[in-house]
């Protein structure tokens, strides 16, 4: 089974994840399929359903037919209108930078954001937000989603080293503290993340697709 995926931190979530049900997976850089362009378009619409089917096809393609999973997953922020949402990767418009520094301006873009809400609203000020996450799967038998969320709030100041994107920014009760202090255990089996592949692997094997 291939993981349609090259973010290193996602990665390890989901071995954590697809471990619990006795499967192993690769990924694109493993099968040795080089990062191309096109790639950065796959997250070109408006749902997370279908950024997550966009990637599950793309790779399935250019795997030869191997199973393939996808996801898209991001923040949705009550007090901004349930931004940034599907474009939590790509938020700040630097299309110039990747990783630390792509969640570096990300995040600042919500602090910005977050203190402009609350300079607005005052006491009606909100800082509720979820993780959202659609797992995806394509074979020869066809394709499946499901999803997944987590509720928490958005933090001013960042907490935590571990994690990637807005993790040190996201609390949620469910994990004990933010996404960037919780183990790789403890996120495997209460994020978005987990909770949607726990139910598209669950429906998968239901179903004698695994």
């Amino acid at each position: 089974m291939l993981i349609a995926t090259r973010s290193v931190g996602k990665l390890r979530e989901l071995r954590a994840i697809f471990s619990a049900f006795d499967l192993e997976f690769v990924d694109p850089s493993s099968l040795g399929i080089p990062q191309s362009d096109e790639e950065d378009y796959l997250e070109r619409y408006d749902t997370f359903e279908d950024n997550a089917l966009a990637k599950a096809r793309y790779f399935y393609e250019l795997s030869g037919g191997l199973p393939t999973f996808g996801d898209d997953s991001g923040m949705c922020v009550d007090a901004l209108a349930g931004e940034p949402g599907v474009y939590s990767k790509r938020w700040s418009g630097r299309e110039d930078l990747t990783g630390k520094a792509l969640d570096e301006a990300n995040n600042a873009k919500l602090i910005e954001q977050m203190q402009d809400a609350l300079r607005r609203d005052g006491v009606r000020y909100s800082d509720d937000a979820r993780y959202v996450c659609v797992a995806a799967f394509k074979d020869s038998g066809g394709e499946a989603v499901r999803r997944g969320e987590i509720e928490g709030r958005v933090l001013l100041r960042p907490r935590g080293a571990g994690g990637f994107g807005y993790d040190p920014y996201f609390e949620a009760p469910d994990l004990g503290g933010t996404f960037a202090e919780s183990t790789i255990e403890n996120t495997a089996a209460s994020s978005h993340r987990a909770r949607a592949f726990r139910a598209l692997l669950s429906a998968l094997r239901a179903e004698g697709r695994l």
